[in-house]
């Protein structure tokens, strides 16, 4: 149904529909309710992305992140979506399965649909990209990434800081040698916890050598069963884990209990995000904390605080502070395993 035929049904002018659609306000009363039951009538829809692309943009807000199954940016997408509703705002969200390609073409979709703004958890170093969308007169904010440039927004987590929270709290347990499972070198997020936890053993006079790395090619649960397969494959395995997300250590958590053996009773497990699965697991799990709902609603405000007044706004680098939340999953003292008189871990936050 077009505004035409609207207009013709309920007598009035086309600028009367207009007005309906876009400033009810300059209507009359009668006026406005004939014309809203001739719409009702005919079953009329308003054509949004018309609209949006007489204006020159929209109310819209891309949303690109690394892996939407992840349940950390699920959280994340969820504190967008409150932030943008509350404002009007709409959100497009877009996987790009860190793969740059996949990014890229998503960028271009959002910049033909006119958004409003993109927020964005780069798979790669994205600034050129960035660039040209910020040509095209796209605001853009970091998400989970730190801006290194001066003129974008960005929201993240001190991830070096998590990482060495991780391995304190193994070292205090009276753990030696630790196995760290972790993502590639050019995650940003898997590089800085990697950094974090080297930290850590400088720092408590341990060589970065008490240190395995093993590197898997996903974050993922099937990618953890793995990684526990190998550590238990290890004739001289370690009796701690730290792993780089929740999903990895919920992996490696259950090729332990396939296998038999005790956690913590015979392995510690110590995973990053604390989410939701972390508390329900069979054996609850440590884990470092991100403010997830908090990530994605301060990023949403400040992309939309920034289309609102594009030359005004001042551009800020936000980042939050990690906590460690001790579950069972890691606590030596109270499962037989051997307590070297170090310092208590915190208690659960």
């Amino acid at each position: 149904m077009s505004v035409r035929e609207v207009a013709e049904l309920a007598g009035v002018s086309l600028g009367t529909v207009s007005n309906v659609l876009n400033s009810p306000e300059r209507v009359a009363p009668r006026t406005r309710e004939r014309v809203l039951a001739a719409m009702s009538e005919l079953g009329f829809v308003r054509n949004e992305s018309a609209r949006q692309l007489r204006a020159g943009t929209g109310r819209t807000i891309g949303l690109v992140v690394l892996d939407v199954s992840n349940p950390f940016f699920t959280d994340v997408a969820r504190g967008v979506e409150e932030a943008a509703t509350e404002a009007g705002h709409s959100v497009i969200l877009c996987n790009s399965d860190s793969n740059p390609e996949r990014e890229h073409r998503h960028l271009e979709v959002l910049a033909q649909q006119r958004v409003h703004g993109v927020l964005i958890t780069p798979s790669r170093d994205s600034l050129a990209e960035i660039r040209r969308l910020q040509q095209r007169g796209v605001s853009v904010v970091l998400l989970d990434h730190p801006a290194t440039a001066r003129d974008i927004c960005s929201v993240a987590v001190d991830d070096r800081t998590g990482g060495a929270l991780a391995i304190n709290h193994l070292l205090a347990q009276g753990f030696e040698r630790i196995v760290m499972v972790t993502g590639a070198a050019h995650v940003r997020q898997a590089a800085e916890r990697r950094l974090g936890a080297c930290d850590a053993l400088r720092k408590a006079g341990q060589p970065e050598s008490a240190l395995r790395v093993l590197e898997v090619p996903a974050l993922t649960v099937a990618a953890g069963l793995r990684a526990g397969e190998q550590i238990l494959a290890d004739r001289d395995r370690p009796r701690a884990v730290f792993c780089a997300n929740d999903l990895l250590a919920l992996g490696v958590l259950q090729a332990m209990v396939r296998a038999g053996l005790r956690v913590p009773g015979e392995m510690a497990i110590v995973g990053y995000d604390d989410i939701e699965f972390a508390s329900a697991a069979a054996v609850p799990l440590t884990s470092v904390r991100q403010p997830r709902h908090l990530i994605g609603r301060t990023a949403a405000q400040l992309v939309i605080a920034e289309t609102s007044s594009p030359g005004q706004h001042e551009h800020q680098r936000v980042f939050f502070t990690p906590e460690l939340v001790v579950r069972e999953s890691s606590q030596a003292g109270a499962t037989g395993l051997p307590d070297r008189g170090t310092q208590q871990p915190p208690h659960p936050a």
